[in-house]
């Protein structure tokens, strides 16, 4: 039964998506030296992969010198793994470079993320809310704007995810990318005054509950309302 689970299309699938993600990560930094991965069982929920497909996956990086596994520890990434693997995809880092301003990136995520409460109040999985609250609250955490906007980031990509369709997924990578330019940082930098970022927490606070909920019509009026006040904030619009 589980060999006949494994070869699923639908999970092979999930397999691929898993290593390409896991690669792209870690390849951009994103996932740095010493960071710990998500456990298996949270892998295979939010990928649609089988825990033997996602073991495979893991031990493949393994193999190729990505990750080092500890028993009662978990995995993480290897020091100096990012430059064992080549520089994430040359068209999207132009994209982001060269071509796609911060208005025109608000412009776009205005228009395309609040499609996404829909499949993710139909698709999301208990990992995919937990992960969510682990946002919420590193982005509390935050010390500085950098960190703060590190894990603001990291909550929109993770609704993408959680929408468990590979289309939003690419967008959104694509969305950081550009936030990764240093204008979107020094914008946000004299735009995040602390009101705002508490208006910002509480906001994101609100999205995450009214998903848990698998309420789609509340979760993206809030998270249109997000999205505006970021735009007004940032170039008084």
């Amino acid at each position: 039964m589980g060999d006949m689970e494994t070869k699923s299309p639908i999970r092979a699938v999930g397999a691929k998506a898993l290593a390409a993600y896991l690669q792209e990560e870690i390849a951009s930094g994103r996932m740095p030296d010493g960071v710990k991965l998500p456990a298996e069982r949270q892998l295979s929920e939010q990928f649609g992969a089988s825990r033997g497909a996602v073991r495979r996956v893991l031990q493949d990086l393994k193999d190729r010198g990505l990750i080092t596994q500890a028993v009662g520890s978990g995995t993480f990434v290897r020091p100096g793994a990012a430059k064992t693997l080549p520089a994430p995809e040359i068209v999207i880092d132009e994209l982001s470079a060269t071509q796609t301003s911060p208005a025109e990136l608000m412009e776009a995520r205005l228009l395309i993320e609040p499609l996404m409460p829909r499949l993710i109040a139909r698709n999301a999985t208990s990992s995919d809310f937990a992960r969510m609250t682990e946002c919420v609250e590193r982005s509390e955490a935050a010390q500085t704007v950098e960190e703060f906007e590190h894990w603001d980031g990291e909550l929109h990509r993770t609704f993408a995810l959680a929408t468990h369709n590979s289309f939003f997924l690419k967008i959104l990578e694509l969305t950081n990318r550009v936030r990764e330019q240093g204008e979107w940082g020094r914008l946000k930098r004299h735009s995040l005054t602390p009101e705002r970022r508490k208006e910002y927490e509480a906001q994101h606070r609100a999205i995450v509950e009214a998903l848990r909920d698998r309420d789609a019509e509340k979760a993206g009026e809030v998270l249109t309302g997000h999205l505006r006040q970021i735009q007004h904030n940032l170039f008084g619009l």
